[in-house]
């Protein structure tokens, strides 16, 4: 399934789309939102979703697409996942997965704007692959147990401010990954068994237009099931929170492009999940 949230903030509205994305089916009659209760009753569910021809047919054109998971409790993120990325940050590649926070209220919709934090020179972009989870984790047994627990797949580019994550941070990378916006998702949810294989898909990210990343999941230095099962050991993953799971290489902190300024459209796409399209503007 493809679903979707569709609406201004706060008033989103759940949406079904067809395989093809040319339909869309008012999801209401099953549920009031794509949240956590809802995916943690999808897991045990499948069969949820009716079949969309018993859905009121809707519109979408001209409305705002919100993220498509309503706020997670938890935004956790995977740093310098992609051995290249971790060399052009000046690190050699983890041992074990880098693992930090965002704040919830980072989550925006897929083409909202997002906001240069005031006084930064250093706002960065980063593709990567979302994980949603479907079903409450924790202490898994092995990683092989971790692709059960997973709703799905969706876009996400994990905004950050480089100065205040490197120069201001006090040795944690969470101020310049928090500014309000940093975090546009969508603009869809794919559930997991569209998803053959989350470790063979393109990424890319551009800045006006110019190509700036272009890798695969499968350059991951650890892949979803890993990060899923080896962060079961250490919290409890609960249906409805977002993974962020590394970047690859070709952002602005390797000096080869310049930081973002406002008036810049970042756009982020991962094969099979569509595109996102953010403008920056700076924050009022």
């Amino acid at each position: 399934m493809r679903l979707m949230r569709i609406g201004e903030a706060g008033h989103e509205r759940p949406v079904l789309v067809s395989a093809d994305g040319q339909r869309h089916h008012d999801l209401r009659p099953v549920t009031a939102d794509i949240d956590g209760a809802f995916l943690a009753a999808l897991a045990d569910d499948p069969g949820l979703v009716p079949d969309p021809s018993s859905l009121p047919a809707t519109s979408i054109e001209g409305e705002r697409i919100g993220a498509p998971v309503a706020r997670p409790s938890a935004v956790l993120c995977i740093g310098q996942n992609y051995a290249a990325h971790a060399a052009e940050s000046g690190a050699e590649p983890p041992t074990v997965p880098i693992l930090f926070y965002k704040s919830p209220n980072t989550v925006v919709g897929p083409h909202d704007d997002v906001l240069i934090p005031r006084g930064s020179a250093k706002t960065d972009w980063e593709v990567e692959l979302a994980v949603v989870i479907g079903r409450r984790a924790r202490y898994l047994a092995s990683p092989a147990d971790a692709l059960a627990h997973i709703a799905g797949y969706a876009v996400s580019n994990d905004v950050s401010e480089r100065a205040y994550q490197l120069d201001e941070s006090g040795g944690q990378w969470s101020k310049g990954k928090s500014c309000e916006t940093f975090n546009p998702l969508g603009p869809v949810l794919v559930t997991a068994e569209e998803v053959a294989d989350p470790q063979a898909l393109g990424l890319r990210s551009f800045v006006n237009g110019e190509k700036r990343q272009d890798s695969s999941t499968s350059d991951m230095i650890f892949g979803v099931a890993e990060i899923v099962h080896h962060l079961s050991q250490y919290l409890v993953l609960e249906p409805g929170d977002v993974i962020n799971t590394g970047t690859p290489e070709g952002v602005a902190l390797s000096g080869r492009f310049p930081y973002l300024t406002a008036g810049d459209i970042v756009e982020v796409e991962v094969d099979g999940l569509g595109r996102q399209r953010s403008t920056l503007s700076p924050a009022p």
